[in-house]
């Protein structure tokens, strides 16, 4: 359904697939972090893990930015265009 121009439950699909996107990316950071710190690059392994905590941060954020939507959809409610 649509409400005020946006297709609200597609939008949160997307930003579920954003999450999985970078959940995956941040499982390869953590390998990637992990193989450097294992062979003596301690500097690189320490970018790296806040590369991952950069990721868990963004992520969370994708979780608020979903909550928000449906929060904003509530208050916008009233408008919405549906197919005949």
């Amino acid at each position: 359904m649509c409400a005020n121009g946006v297709n609200t439950e597609q939008y949160k699909q997307m930003i579920d697939y954003m999450d999985d996107t970078l959940a995956v990316n941040r499982r390869w950071i953590h390998k990637m972090a992990h193989t450097v710190e294992d062979n003596g690059y301690a500097k690189t392994s320490e970018v790296m893990h806040q590369v991952q905590a950069l990721l868990d941060d963004a992520r969370a954020l994708l979780a608020d930015a979903k909550d928000a939507i449906e929060d904003d959809d509530e208050k916008l409610g009233g408008v919405t265009v549906s197919l005949v």
